[in-house]
């Protein structure tokens, strides 16, 4: 029977110090390096993810890293305040507006990519 005693995901990335120093001092997450080179990174709520080196990394096309907040403007603008470049869209089924921002059409959410090209977001809770 399968009954796990817990999960994490992971990614790959380009440059593991890049990638360090992004998620740490960047995003200013918890980020420990570990065995073989792998950086592991404590998630706001108790979660984790861990992020390897991959010398022919692709990024990947879809978010891989999620991150909810209260306020999706006061966010958005201090990341953008922190060098955090945000992807912009104008396509009928995903449209952004000035901010990065797409509303109406799901959830309030705003992408952007880390050094390696991955892509994350910002989610605003209900």
């Amino acid at each position: 029977m399968f009954k796990p005693n817990s999960a994490f995901s992971g990614f790959s990335v380009s440059d593991i110090d890049e990638a360090k120093t992004f998620y740490g001092t960047t995003l200013g997450l918890d980020v420990n390096l570990g065995e073989m080179g792998v950086l592991d990174i404590k998630l706001p709520g108790g979660g984790s993810t861990i992020i390897y080196p991959k010398p022919n990394h692709q990024a990947a096309t879809f978010t891989v890293l999620n991150f909810v907040v209260s306020n999706i403007e006061d966010a958005v603008k201090d990341l953008k305040e922190r060098g955090v470049k945000f992807e912009s869209y104008n396509m009928p089924e995903l449209k952004t507006d000035d901010d990065d921002i797409m509303r109406g059409n799901g959830p309030t959410i705003a992408w952007f990519t880390d050094p390696a090209g991955n892509i994350l977001s910002l989610i605003q809770e209900d």
